[in-house]
């Protein structure tokens, strides 16, 4: 996974912008729905200003009233219902409240087609037409316009109308191109303020005047006061000193408060976004407490994630808000199965995105506990939350398994003893919990690190390492990152069943969208779907829809690699929540079967190491700046899960190669050797299939082993790979990469940049060192800009060094003055 310098869901603001249906606000009371006057004379089509039928918006919207006005008066609901469904509208789950406006819209604008997506039925919300189908049992369908499909023919009236006072009204809105006509004047002169009041406050990047002139321009107005305002936008600045009148009054009266970004994406999508993803009330809310995580700024949010307390740690931690830890409590146990659930959800077509968790919990002396938790990250004054003493234990276990057949649609007990389990629709799906304890809980927090190392036996630098790979720190690192850091899931202690569930998903996903013929809107419905799948099984804050392949080898394929790594590390590391005098960091040492031995300074491997990274590395660049990395340590290592270098050593075409993960996947790496990636997708890391992945750029590692601008520090791996005897060299991606994967040939990828050739050596036992300096390589066009190794035999990779590194912002000046 490539380094960022915050948290990694790049779509932050609100992740799924663009998929999600809106909640625009309806042009002044919706404008183009509630008007209408008969239709005009022959005359005054000759004289149109430009305008379809010489009618324009508001002469549509002022008609569209009128025609409102007239049906409301002279139709019942009866009759409404009877033309809805003499169109073919199943109005059995209507009620009257939907009926009218539902009918009004089909006799004046025509009656609605099918989505063209997943022929579902559209529905006018807000101010579009969004479809109320589904994709799949996973997820319901985005599809949203403001001009929908209509059927190119007369709406049906049924005989009970005929004798109406307006009968003919209604026969002479018949006419489909009139209709047409009207609908386009209407979309012509959308605008994404229409409407609105707009209220500006602080000082903002842009001028007052500025916006004024934006806002009017794209149909709002701007307000002097917060009355009657259908938001505030204010300054940082205001949130930092806590609000300004303004914004107190407008949160008395509940109006809106948000960011100045709101205006810019707002004109930018020519829609105006969802004002709640724009929200800064969190911010000068005391603490923030209580503020669902997606609403609150994405860095703000990164560094609550950090500070928080995993809540649930495994299939045996009792939920931290039922406040029954100190008490001596467990999760009750009967009959070999854990009464303790965890459920997720993520269906943006509904606008889900929740939690659910559900424990059984014994406390001694007291009757069973029953405890129930449901809603979003963060929002626990919004969640549905109870817990219950339950006299008899057969009517709480009960009560457990019915609620989770009401949740899932799925029976208990199949699922639990044999995993068995249909995803429903709109229905959540169970976060399988292993039998552990994540890292982010049981690994050594920060006040245990000092103590743990100092009564650690080991060699100091030794010591220094193993105290870094068994911190909490770096696994709330990287899950932050990923956007996979809810503290309400126990994202690095999932099973395996859970695990190579979402394996399959992924899998499934990337040869269905290589193998389809779709375009369009409905390719389009292939990545929405298994984005509402992905972030149902690895809960997110900010789900979003997956645009291309960098998505999916980044947020997908790299992050479940990462979650696998850390529930590796996770089990390896157990729980370290106690006295730390026994030195457990060499308890966890000899468990993962490694030798780890720190090189002398003055080593010829030391030397030939930092030379080769020296010459192969190029600074690292976040943003606008550029990060130089220099060595802590470097370690020779001896693994078991690797092939030792006696037996590496008998190989043919041996090379000396670097390989770059996030330190959080050090420990698995360490414990178990180097797995191949999990997925082939035409992108760099990802582009030779099922594959161990190395480079002769220390460069080219390093994108992966640097993890964050306030977070320097990182590892890159040195490995032996032996390659065979003939290299199979590629200058773009492999069309077929499982013909690969099944000859087990080394394969080299070329890049746009290679270590001189000239300067190569050769360090021991015939193991090549391609330490040269980057050079352009004759391969231009190659989608990769440094060289790329491929090694599909495990037994042909053998980790030998780790090097312990510090990136450092080039060029800058550090002020040490307090």
């Amino acid at each position: 996974m490539k380094g960022h310098d915050t948290r990694s869901h790049a779509h932050s603001a609100n992740a799924n912008d663009e998929e999600k249906v809106v909640t625009r606000k309806q042009k002044a009371e919706n404008k183009t729905h509630e008007g209408a006057t008969p239709p005009k004379k022959a005359k005054a089509e000759n004289s149109n200003n430009g305008h379809a039928n010489g009618k324009s918006s508001a002469d549509v919207a002022e008609e569209f009233k009128e025609f409102c006005k007239a049906t409301k008066e002279h139709l019942s609901v009866e009759q409404l219902k009877e033309i809805l469904e003499a169109n073919g509208v199943d109005c059995s789950t209507l009620n009257d409240d939907a009926v009218v406006p539902k009918c009004q819209d089909m006799l004046f604008y025509g009656a609605l087609e099918k989505c063209p997506v997943c022929n579902g039925n559209l529905e006018y919300k807000g101010n579009n037409y969004s479809c109320t189908g589904s994709y799949s049992e996973w997820s319901t369908c985005t599809f949203s316009t403001k001009d929908p499909p209509r059927r190119n023919e007369p709406v049906k009236l049924p005989d009970s109308v005929q004798s109406s006072a307006v009968y003919d009204l209604l026969k002479r809105h018949q006419d489909t191109q009139s209709r047409a006509n009207a609908q386009a004047e209407l979309k012509k002169a959308d605008k994404p303020f229409t409407g609105m009041m707009i209220s500006l406050s602080g000082r903002l990047t842009r001028t007052h005047q500025y916006w004024r002139n934006k806002i009017e321009k794209h149909g709002g107005k701007v307000a002097n006061s917060v009355a009657g305002a259908t938001c505030l936008v204010v300054s940082p600045a205001e949130r930092e000193r806590g609000g300004s009148s303004k914004v107190l009054e407008a949160m008395e009266k509940g109006i809106p408060v948000v960011r100045e970004a709101w205006l810019s994406d707002s004109i930018e999508k020519q829609e105006a976004q969802p004002v709640d993803a724009y929200d800064v009330v969190s911010d000068i809310t005391v603490d923030g407490k209580g503020i669902p995580w997606d609403k609150q700024d994405p860095s703000e949010e990164a560094l609550e994630s950090l500070s928080a307390e995993l809540k649930l740690y495994g299939k045996r931690g009792v939920y931290k808000d039922t406040m029954l830890q100190d008490l001596g409590a467990k999760i009750f146990e009967k009959d070999g199965i854990i009464y303790n659930c965890a459920f997720s959800v993520c269906d943006l077509g509904r606008g889900v995105n929740d939690y659910c968790i559900m424990q059984l919990i014994t406390v001694p002396e007291r009757p069973l506990n029953f405890y129930y938790k449901k809603g979003r990250v963060g929002d626990d004054p919004h969640a549905e939350e109870r817990l219950e003493e339950w006299e008899n234990n057969s009517e709480a276990v009960k009560e457990f398994v019915r609620l989770f057949e009401e949740l899932t649609g799925n029976e208990f007990e199949p699922w639990e003893r044999e995993k068995k389990f249909e995803k429903k629709p709109a229905k959540f799906y169970p976060i399988d919990m292993d039998d552990g304890v994540d890292v982010r809980y049981g690994g050594l927090g920060l006040r245990q690190l000092g103590v743990a190392a100092a009564h650690c036996k080991l060699d100091p630098l030794v010591a220094k390492l193993m105290k870094v790979l068994c911190s909490q720190e770096i696994y709330k690192y990287a899950l932050m990152e990923l956007g996979l850091d809810s503290p309400d899931l126990p994202t690095g202690m999932l099973s395996k069943v859970h695990l190579e569930r979402c394996e399959r998903v992924l899998l499934d996903f990337i040869q269905k969208v290589k193998a389809t013929k779709e375009t369009g809107q409905k390719a389009r419905a292939i990545w929405e779907d298994f984005s509402q799948r992905w972030f149902t099984l690895l809960h997110t804050t900010r789900p979003f829809i997956f645009r291309d392949y960098e998505d999916i080898a980044e947020h997908a394929a790299a992050a479940l690699e990462t979650v696998r790594d850390i529930t590796e590390a996770s089990h390896l590391i157990g729980d370290l929540t106690g006295s730390t005098l026994d030195d457990p960091l060499s308890d966890r040492y000899k468990k993962m079967g490694c030798s780890i031995a720190p090189l002398d300074k003055d080593s010829d491997d030391y030397k030939m190491i930092l030379n080769y990274l020296e010459k192969t590395y190029e600074p690292v660049k976040v943003g606008d700046i550029s990060y130089g990395v220099s060595i802590d340590n470097i370690f020779a290592i001896e693994s078991e899960a690797s092939p030792s270098y006696n037996e590496l050593k008998k190989l043919p075409n041996k090379v000396l190669l670097w390989c770059g993960s996030r330190t959080s996947n050090m420990l698995r790496h360490l414990k178990k050797g180097f797995l191949p990636a999990i997925c082939s997708l035409p992108v760099p890391g990802y582009m030779f299939g099922k594959a161990i992945i190395c480079s002769d750029a220390a460069a080219e590692a390093a994108k992966y082993g640097f993890t964050a601008v306030d977070r320097p520090e990182g590892f890159l791996v040195l490995a032996v790979a032996s390659l065979g005897d003939k290299v199979t060299e590629l200058k773009s991606p492999p069309e077929d990469t499982e013909s690969l994967e099944k000859k087990k040939v080394g394969v080299k990828g070329l890049g746009r940049k290679t270590p001189d050739e000239s300067e190569h050596i050769v360090w021991k036992d015939g193991i090549k060192v391609p330490c040269g300096r980057l050079i352009p390589s004759a391969h231009k066009d190659s989608p990769l800009e440094y060289n790329e190794y491929a090694a599909y035999d495990l037994k042909q990779v053998s980790i030998r060094f780790l090097v312990s590194l510090k990136f450092e912002e080039q060029d800058t000046v550090i002020d040490t003055e307090e």
